[in-house]
């Protein structure tokens, strides 16, 4: 592990308003883990034609989405096929405050690898550490001032799993100082402390079809707090305490491919798989505690994208390379756009506009509406391939392209 920091000397003023009224991007998705934006404090102005370029920096590759907090931006990136790299950065200014590396690089398989043998797993931040999932299956807690290393995890020696064919890929969520992961070929929980095993459960070590993609969530169904969790091959609600599986449904997918983070619309999930379809799963009570049944399937397919609920109805980019919006009591398909728009996007919502980042680096807004797909605005944010999801703090967009990472002011 190396550690490079910046030293600062700062003269004697304050500086603890700056970011006082600021939002933050601390882990995969945005503050709720949905994409939805619910901060007041900045209304979306109608269109993208106020959008200006703050700053910029050059950055290796890496699909790990930016993680903001009031005063620094985290990114990770693998640089010359040997070595993952996290820095920080200076919110305001862009200015590189520290940066840490350790050896870890791999190859995907032939048939993943035209999107590149990055980091995929988006970072966490809680408390005063930055939580790093390394494409090796390694897990790394950081401290988010220094970067100096607090704790390392190799699941791969820790769990005697293998090396995950895809690498680590799912995105860690933190509870009352625990942290909840798919990783080690399972689904494990750690203390934030010392990154100790508390539970594994769900193991599934099949090299090429085990180690999930799908980045957990926490939430109540069926009147349970529970941990959601979508593997390879089934969606499940898993005990906090004590990683006892409460429910789980196996999910039609091909070679496994259940990649989105499960949409939670009341006490039902949506999903949406490559090669099986878009899915409703609602989980409700019994005398034995929870059952779950599948509400229905629809045969549009999902791909990458996480998608939007909103006001009953879901909205989703899809393996067709369109947008689709589903009601989601029936699962009925009301409509899809008639363009295709890229391989991937990632979506933010507030009230009743949609941003999504394409993979093509065109960021575009769209009314949340069952009545028709309509674009408002469209605008180019980058020449390079923009497949990390985009960030949103306010008037802030961050957006991290292939090799670097922008900031731009919203107006």
């Amino acid at each position: 592990m190396k550690t490079k920091l910046a030293l600062i000397t700062f003269g004697i003023i304050s500086v603890q308003c700056i970011f006082a009224n600021s939002s933050t991007w601390e882990q995969w998705r945005g503050p709720n883990r949905n994409g939805i934006v619910e901060d007041q404090s900045f209304e979306w102005p109608k269109n993208l034609k106020g959008i200006e370029k703050v700053w910029s920096k050059s950055l290796a590759e890496g699909y790990s989405s930016p993680i903001i907090t009031e005063d620094k931006v985290f990114t990770v990136e693998t640089k010359d096929k040997t070595y993952e790299i996290t820095r920080a950065f200076d919110r305001k200014t862009g200015k590189q405050l520290w940066e840490t590396s350790w050896e870890g690089a791999m190859k995907v398989p032939f048939f993943a690898r035209k999107n590149g043998s990055w980091v995929r797993s988006t970072p966490v931040y809680d408390n005063g550490t930055l939580y790093v999932g390394g494409i090796r299956d390694v897990l790394v807690a950081l401290d988010a001032k220094t970067g100096k290393e607090k704790w390392k995890i190799d699941f791969v020696k820790t769990e005697k799993s293998t090396v995950p064919t895809f690498g680590f890929v799912s995105s860690p969520v933190i509870l009352n100082n625990f942290l909840y992961i798919q990783a080690g070929a399972q689904v494990v929980k750690l203390r934030c402390s010392d990154g100790k095993k508390v539970w594994g459960a769900m193991k599934d070590d099949r090299a090429m079809s085990g180690s999930a993609f799908s980045s957990p969530i926490i939430a109540e169904v069926g009147g349970k707090n529970q941990l959601l969790t979508q593997t390879r091959e089934e969606i499940a609600g898993l005990d906090l305490e004590t990683g006892k599986v409460l429910w789980r449904y196996k999910v039609k997918a091909f070679r496994g491919m259940n990649i989105l983070t499960p949409t939670v619309i009341g006490d039902s999930l949506f999903t949406s798989s490559y090669g099986g379809g878009s899915f409703l799963f609602t989980v409700s009570t019994n005398p034995k505690g929870l059952e779950v049944s599948k509400t229905w399937t629809n045969k549009t397919e999902g791909y990458m994208s996480s998608p939007i609920s909103h006001n009953g109805y879901v909205y989703m980019h899809g393996r067709d390379k369109r947008f689709h919006c589903f009601e989601a009591n029936s699962g009925k398909v009301m409509w899809s756009s008639e363009k295709k728009h890229s391989d991937y996007a990632s979506l933010v919502a507030k009230g009743d506009s949609v941003l999504a980042l394409k993979a093509d680096g065109e960021l575009l807004i769209f009314s949340l509406t069952p009545k028709e797909f309509k674009i408002i605005d469209t605008k180019k944010v980058s020449d390079q391939s923009t497949w990390a999801h985009l960030a949103l703090c306010g008037d802030e967009i961050f957006v991290r392209e292939l090799k670097g990472i922008t900031k731009f002011n919203w107006k």
